[in-house]
């Protein structure tokens, strides 16, 4: 299964109305005159972010969104009704692409942001607006212009402050479920996570993140092994990284991470040098004697600079800290990654 995090559509505004040939017909006036009202405007397609939608996954049954076409004029200088604007809603992080060009024409990245993506045509002229002191009847009259046309290729990268990074089965969908209220699908077998889940971490009043819980890479991932490189591409905005690693009797934490790293610096190496921090995960598997021995192994034998957190994500110890440590970091360390 691919997770659809791109999408093709094709947008139709709507058509602008005919103007209307009419001569007034009334009893009592022996010379009536062209009355012919003017079309109504094409509705405009628009692409609107919307924060409560995470996945472009809708975009795989309905790809193709029209307008509504104006009304024709009406005789008794009456002119057509407009249509409608169309107001597509598209997860905050959509990029949108000229499908036949591949240039980039629109970014959303706030909620509530909204991107003109077809106009509508203009509305055609009733033959009253023809009339002149040498043209007193005329019968001639234009038509509304066709509204615009296009397809596009949609892409979306998630808006998350911190993305769970690491290899399948490391415990990301079960850490993500254990801090916010997301709920992605957790099961013992490799690429239980098929598509990214956004999560709200909430330290405490008014003071919480997006964590992106992330498909887990494979060896090759950076040249579309497994699911691919389609989820590298999400990482490409979040401030922090956290690598998972499972510390468990069967885990090899040091070739996991070097796996990952490996990944990183083939497909982007600006990502390498993003913030990331090392999770040693599942350590409630490991004997309590000396379950911090082991731990300082892996860290000693990874040389590994940056922060640590020990953690069980299955049980919730030591998320806590982890989940403040990250509120500090976001608050006092700058600038959202792009």
């Amino acid at each position: 299964m691919k997770f659809i995090d791109e999408a093709t559509i094709e947008v139709i505004a709507g058509d602008g109305g005919n103007g209307c040939v009419s001569f007034r017909r009334e009893k009592y006036i022996p010379f009536g005159g062209p009355d012919g009202g003017d079309g109504g405007d094409g509705g405009s397609v628009w692409l609107e972010a919307d924060g409560d939608i995470n996945t472009l996954v809708d975009f795989r049954h309905n790809r193709k969104f029209q307008a509504q076409r104006g009304e024709n004029g009406k005789g008794s200088n009456r002119t057509g009704k407009s249509g409608e604007d169309l107001v597509v809603a598209v997860p905050v992080g959509t990029m949108v692409h000229e499908e036949d060009t591949g240039e980039l024409i629109g970014d959303l990245v706030h909620d509530g942001q909204r991107f003109l993506v077809a106009r509508g045509g203009f509305h055609g002229l009733g033959n009253a607006r023809f009339k002149s002191s040498t043209n007193r009847a005329p019968r001639q009259s234009k038509p509304g212009t066709p509204g615009e046309r296009r397809r596009l290729h949609l892409e979306l990268k998630l808006l998350a402050d911190v993305g769970l990074l690491g290899l399948p089965n490391a415990g990301k969908s079960t850490l993500i479920r254990a801090v916010s209220s997301a709920r992605p699908k957790v099961a013992d077998y490799p690429f239980t996570t098929l598509y990214p889940n956004l999560g709200v971490v909430s330290v405490s009043a008014h003071r919480s993140f997006v964590m992106a819980d992330i498909p887990g890479l494979i060896e090759g991932a950076a040249e579309g092994t497994g699911l691919g490189i389609q989820f590298l591409k999400h990482l490409a905005r979040n401030r922090l990284l956290l690598h998972l690693v499972d510390t468990g009797p069967a885990g090899d934490p040091v070739s996991d991470v070097a796996t990952i790293l490996a990944e990183l610096e083939k497909y982007s190496p600006e990502l390498v040098q993003r913030e990331r921090w090392l999770v040693l995960n599942k350590t409630d598997l490991l004997p309590p004697g000396n379950r911090q021995e082991r731990c300082r192994e892996i860290v000693a034998a990874l040389r590994w600079e940056g922060p640590v957190f020990e953690i069980s994500a299955l049980n919730g110890e030591g998320t806590r800290e982890l989940t403040t440590a990250i509120m500090a970091f976001l608050e006092t360390d700058g600038e959202a990654g792009s």
